[in-house]
């Protein structure tokens, strides 16, 4: 039996046993060489430094530490960075990629239950549920029978804004439902959206037209405050921004003011800053519907991060090639 490769945590170590629960963690061990009580939260003690001089795998996931020059001097062996989260972009050095260490990441597994808060929300804000809960919890009644007019989810107008793994899962979620999807990327044409069951259309156009907007753009430079005061102005009175992106991609101080007015709605799970400070009047707007960050994995979902990292980890013992490897020339213009 060929000698299983060393494999080494790096992460919060609190998280292991949520992300890689009994089953999973059998499995990665039987394809590599891994004490699961060792668990890099720094690459400075001495057991870590030891372990790390013979590690092939590195399984890696939320705080992990920087993997920079350093460190990689001190693992020589470092052949693959397997991510058990989304992003690998805030703790992989330059020469991470200049010395061609394959990395893999869960993104796509951590798509999956983004892609179905914000189906969820898409669908609740058609109905408009948030106001008529708190409408109902105010009046403790309500018109029994009446039909109200100007909500529901038959042919709602849906603007996805970025053709990203979360934005691309979304696509393939609003399929079955009765609305009409548009969507927004620079980097896809007419065809490939038409594939992804959305008309394509210029950014503006999105807003002006849609009843929902969405945004799935990752945090670049470019995409910085992408819906600011002007673009909220064009979003039609009544309409509701959903952000599950990054809380950067929209001007806060913009959208208050348009919330404040009462000509839009925001459903919230990502803000800028996070969390936002106690006096934020996003927190008592009730046209602002805000939740802690709470898209992504959490709770039983993480497990599904542990799965795709246990796969790659037996791809790379059978000598195949990783499913969800990361491509750096990707990394300018992704999440």
């Amino acid at each position: 039996m060929p000698e299983r490769p060393q494999a080494l945590f790096a992460m919060t170590a609190r998280n292991v046993p949520l992300v890689f629960p009994p089953e999973l963690l059998a499995r990665l061990r039987a394809c590599v060489d891994l004490d699961p009580a060792l668990v890099a939260h720094d690459f400075t003690g001495a057991r870590v430094r030891e372990v790390l001089a013979r590690t092939e795998i590195l399984i890696t996931g939320w705080g992990c530490p920087r993997l920079d020059a350093a460190v990689l001097a001190a693992a020589p062996k470092l052949r693959a960075v397997l991510h058990a989260a989304g992003s690998v972009k805030g703790f992989t050095a330059p020469e991470v990629w200049q010395r061609g260490i394959a990395v893999s990441s869960a993104a796509a597994a951590n798509a999956v239950p983004v892609a179905e808060y914000t189906l969820a929300m898409i669908l609740l804000a058609g109905k408009d549920v948030f106001a008529l809960r708190d409408r109902l919890r105010d009046r403790r009644a309500f018109p029994y029978g009446d039909i109200l007019p100007g909500i529901g989810n038959h042919g709602r107008r849906v603007g996805v804004v970025g053709a990203s793994r979360i934005g691309r899962r979304l696509l393939g979620l609003l399929r079955p439902h009765d609305l009409a999807v548009t969507l927004a990327d620079p980097y896809v044409d007419a065809a490939e959206a038409a594939r992804l069951g959305a008309a394509l259309l210029p950014l503006d156009e999105l807003l002006r037209t849609s009843d929902i907007v969405t945004l799935h753009a990752p945090q670049t430079a470019e995409t910085r405050h992408l819906i600011g005061a002007r673009e909220l102005a064009l979003m039609p009175a009544g309409s509701v921004l959903v952000n599950t992106a990054r809380g950067a991609l929209v001007d806060h101080e913009a959208l208050i003011a348009e919330l404040r007015a009462g000509r839009l709605g925001a459903v919230l799970d990502v803000t800028d800053p996070e969390p936002l400070p106690a006096d934020s009047p996003l927190y008592d707007l009730p046209n602002a519907f805000l939740t802690p960050h709470l898209a992504g994995s959490q709770g039983n979902e993480v497990a599904r991060l542990g799965r795709v990292v246990v796969e790659e980890a037996e791809r790379l013992s059978a000598g195949v090639g990783l499913l969800h490897a990361v491509d750096p020339a990707e990394l300018g213009r992704t999440a």
